[in-house]
């Protein structure tokens, strides 16, 4: 603990943004002795975004002891996927010890007032890249900042997608541990195909039992770069059966859309518009279709990342009413904005909203958005990958160059309640299950997460439905200098989060450790699974093959 603290605030002081210049001026005793101190009683400043300004490492005023508090939740309403109550919610050691109404406790326990607000689970954010690298760019937000932001937005876990290193899952997922070793929230990964041999093969098995991953993600995009083609895909369909992990799919036609980018330009289109033009609804609808019916022919689940058009969502909801194991994805940018951004005439407005598949033209989003609330889509993610302008400048002169990627991480659940909750389309149970619930119900982490019952972990949220709130870049939490809600106001507030019985945020102040963030293990098998065995019986005895014949003699 001692040393992960030496070199966080010495190697890491630029990314935390931690002042200890008159720290490492000292003599060395001074410094372990102050470093002694504050062991019990330590916590992070990242600007005056995570507490006053001024306020050094260590220092009361930013702090958050490392022990567990007891915390009894009084008088709120407590909302899961399936009811709401009003309870009160006691929390020890991290985990949630008891849900009833009219619980009495000792001196010692930290009371929160939830009168006439609502009780949640924390957020889970299935789908995130956090430092991940782009062209040799790494994205501005790593597992510190991007969970701080998280946490201050409600969200308490979120799977990461790790890639490749050399071609090796397993130097990837080394490579991953080591970003995350800063984490001060819980987290999972989803491991990224880029080829297929048998070494990759014998990794995913590796991983599925050997390291917590359940679900791998196949490109059918990014041509030249970690774009598949159906052969793999088909193959890892199959390898994903086997092992009882979930096939995730970026659906676009990376052919055509390479055809697209061409094409823009040589019409002289170079700016951000040029994205969108490149890789329309279609394509996306196209591949959608291919990766159901592969998934379809194989008898495997399959899950769609980042659903962000109707032609991809009627897809889905053709295999589903046909009975197939579909999981659509939608995004928050998908249900929040249009395309008007990518026109902007400043550069750098357009381009921070660049991210694949496109955010779509008006009447994308509603769509998504009934889909949502009828269904048809699962759960919420947002494909959190942030580049500051600097970063998105590059491709100032060829929009093919312009790191893809939005933020959301910390908008995520304000912004559904607005748009899902507010607006009158959803419940809030349904809330919570399109938030949390269900993506711990697919990777299989249920009800540890997504839920508020005893023995559950002690990952909260208290909403107050008539709190209000703002984005701006200035205000947020992630280190962009950009946000692509920007001035987006509405109502439902995150007053409170607690992460691991920790109280993390509370009056707009955010409290978070490095390193108190845990790796969840995922197993395999989840409820997609179930009946999968009968459903390839039933399709054999349907052969009626291989037909007996009689061979002719002379």
């Amino acid at each position: 603990m001692f040393i992960e603290l030496i070199e966080l605030s010495q190697s890491e002081s630029e990314t935390l943004r931690i002042s200890v210049m008159e720290l490492s001026s000292k003599t060395k005793p001074l410094l372990l002795l102050l470093l002694l101190l504050l062991f019990t009683f330590s916590s992070v400043s990242e600007s005056n975004q995570f507490c006053d300004a001024g306020i050094e490492y260590g220092e009361p005023g930013c702090g958050i002891s490392s022990s567990l508090s007891k915390i009894l939740i009084k008088g709120g309403t407590v909302v899961n996927a399936h009811k709401e109550e009003v309870a009160d919610v006691y929390v020890d050691d991290g985990i949630i010890i008891a849900v009833k109404p009219n619980i009495k406790v000792g001196e010692d326990v930290t009371v929160l007032d939830a009168t006439g607000k609502f009780v949640m689970p924390g957020g889970i954010d299935p789908h995130t890249h956090l430092a991940v690298e782009h062209r040799g760019l790494e994205s501005i937000d790593d597992f510190f900042s991007g969970q701080a932001a998280a946490l201050a937005g409600g969200t308490t876990m979120h799977i990461d997608f790790v890639f490749p290193v050399r071609d090796s899952l397993t130097a990837g997922f080394e490579a991953y541990e080591k970003k995350a070793r800063k984490s001060c929230m819980d987290y999972g990964f989803h491991m990224t195909i880029t080829k297929w041999d048998e070494v990759v093969s014998k990794e995913m098995e590796i991983m599925v039992k050997e390291k917590g991953i359940n679900s791998f993600k196949f490109f059918m995009a990014y041509k030249g770069a970690v774009m598949i083609n159906d052969e793999i895909l088909l193959e890892g369909l199959k390898k994903c059966k086997s092992l009882g992990a979930l096939a995730m799919v970026h659906a676009e036609n990376g052919d055509a859309v390479y055809e697209g980018q061409k094409r823009m330009i040589e019409l002289g289109i170079i700016g951000p518009e040029g994205h969108a033009l490149s890789r329309p609804p279609m394509l996306e609808g196209e591949a959608t279709s291919r990766a159901i019916r592969l998934a379809g022919f194989v008898n495997t689940p399959l899950y769609v990342v980042h659903v962000m058009s109707i032609d991809a969502m009627e897809e889905i909801a053709t295999a589903r009413k046909q009975g197939q194991r579909v999981i659509g994805e939608p995004i928050v940018s998908g249900l929040a904005l249009d395309e008007s951004g990518l026109w902007d005439p400043d550069f750098v407005t357009a381009a921070k909203f660049v991210m694949s598949p496109p955010i779509r033209a008006s009447g994308h989003d509603k769509a998504l958005q009934a889909a949502l609330s009828t269904g048809i889509l699962q759960l919420v993610g947002t494909d959190h990958a942030t580049y500051n302008s600097t970063q998105k400048a590059l491709g100032i002169d060829d929009f093919r160059k312009i790191p893809n990627g939005v933020n959301g991480i910390e908008e995520r659940m304000h912004l559904v309640w607005d748009i899902m909750v507010e607006s009158g389309q959803m419940s809030a149970t349904d809330y919570v299950r399109i938030t949390s619930t269900e993506c711990a119900r697919i990777f299989n982490i249920y009800p540890r997460k997504g839920a508020i019952f005893p023995g559950s972990d002690a990952d909260i949220i208290i909403l107050n439905p008539n709190s209000s709130f703002e984005i701006t870049a200035k205000s947020h939490h992630s280190r962009s200098d950009t946000n692509v809600y920007e001035g987006r106001r509405g109502k439902g507030k995150v007053e409170v989060t607690i992460a691991g019985g920790r109280i993390v945020w509370e009056n707009d102040e955010l409290k978070v450790v490095p390193g108190s963030g845990k790796y969840v293990e995922m197993p395999p098998f989840s409820y997609l699974f179930n009946g999968i065995k009968k459903g390839d019986a039933k399709y054999l005895s349907s052969l009626q093959a291989p037909v007996k014949r009689f061979k002719l003699t002379d």
